[in-house]
């Protein structure tokens, strides 16, 4: 049976050049769907990295209770200051707590190419400590911001995709004029912000001496608990205790799972009009052979062969359909720079990931329509009666 199986599959797959037409409809089809099947996957992973790789788990963000996020939160520097006495933060290099006040403000800026409508760009006021809970955070061009001046630092996504923040340039922000003076990089969503002093922040937009969260370095993972317990049982306070790593990742799920779902949809309406080609294609190849497959059965080979061999070609064009189609994927979108709104409704610079298990996923959906759109034929051929299929050509 082996035997036949072989030579029977050796034959389809020469005689494949005879019929590139009809074989090319199962080979683009397939590759079609999983191209966008691996991009639109792709990019779900991409958004997910980057704000999965901006927290750790030693550091703690500090929310107003019930505020969700940084940009709905905020409190003055009383709470600030009662937020660095508590227990489980780690000193810093000056020995003190390592806690810093943030405030989110959103501003607008150009991209690349459009010259009418703006994008929200987070602006970050920071403390000096920052930078040290940052530390994957590093100047790349230029220099630091000068505590009271107004001068900020761009991250690299945001060089990448808008216009006038070059190193040198001013940038307008309500009212005043900023000085870009530093470029970093943090390989997170970090890179999608421009960063400033605080205090100069908190006096150009009239924020007093408020922040919008606070962030500080723990001793241990473990200790988040116990600042939390703290922080929460204070009366003077009313916070929200989040390690770092879970208050970014929670920002993900709900755009991963939008994305999840149109890959789904978009992947099962290609799908079956790869299904229907590949039946179309293969139910042809049959008939163009049946008195071939009539003369196999007649001189003694199997049902059970022919049909394996049938679907061996289906599942053979398919696989390469798949391949060229991941191909395209990773050669089109792979690392490709693109920005989304987040969960602060501000734009988020992040880059397509082609993972290997991406790339399997899509083979093996390729492989699936390939069965289901071989199989039918396969068993026609198969069902072939010999007498009737010699006369009928």
């Amino acid at each position: 049976m082996l035997s036949q199986i072989f030579a029977i599959t050796r034959l389809n797959l020469l005689s494949v050049p005879q019929r590139w037409g009809p074989s090319l409809v199962i080979i683009i089809g397939l590759a079609g769907v999983v191209a966008v099947f691996t991009a639109l996957l792709a990019m779900a992973q991409g958004f997910q990295a980057t704000l999965k790789d901006s927290g750790r788990t030693d550091n703690a963000i500090i929310l107003r209770g019930g505020s969700g996020a940084e940009l709905n939160s905020g409190f003055g520097g009383d709470t600030a200051n009662l937020i660095r006495l508590g227990p489980g933060i780690r000193k810093g290099s000056n020995g003190k707590p390592l806690a810093s006040g943030e405030l989110i403000v959103i501003t607008e800026l150009m991209k690349k190419g459009e010259k009418v409508n703006g994008a929200n760009v987070t602006l970050r006021g920071v403390e000096a400590p920052s930078f040290e809970l940052r530390p994957q955070l590093r100047i790349v061009e230029g220099r630091k911001f000068t505590p009271g001046l107004r001068e900020i630092i761009v991250g690299g996504g945001v060089t990448r995709l808008f216009d006038g923040v070059a190193v040198g340039q001013t940038i307008r922000m309500r009212g005043s004029d900023w000085k870009v003076v530093g470029r970093f990089e943090a390989g997170d969503a970090n890179d999608s912000e421009l960063w400033a002093d605080a205090g100069s922040a908190q006096s150009a937009f009239n924020r007093g001496n408020g922040f919008s969260a606070m962030r500080v370095g723990l001793e241990s993972p473990a200790a988040l608990e116990t600042l939390k317990t703290t922080l929460t049982a204070d009366p003077r306070l009313t916070v929200e205790v989040l390690q770092e790593q879970a208050y970014y990742s929670a920002q993900t799920g709900q755009f991963r799972g939008m994305i999840s779902v149109l890959a789904g949809v978009v992947t099962f309406i290609m799908g079956l009009g790869a299904i229907f080609a590949a039946l179309n294609t293969m139910y042809a190849a049959v008939a163009s052979r049946t008195r071939e497959i009539a003369t196999l059965r007649a001189i003694g080979f199997g049902a059970l062969p022919v049909l394996v061999s049938v679907m061996i070609e289906a599942l053979v064009l398919s696989f390469i359909g798949g391949v060229i189609g991941a191909f395209l994927a990773w050669a089109l979108f792979d690392n490709l720079s693109v920005s989304t709104l987040g969960q602060s409704f501000t734009q988020v610079v992040f880059a397509f990931r082609v993972s290997f298990q991406l790339v399997l996923n899509g083979l093996v959906i390729a492989l699936v329509i390939g069965f289901i759109g071989g199989l039918l034929p396969a068993i026609r051929a198969a069902r072939l009666q010999v007498t009737t299929a010699l006369r009928g050509q």
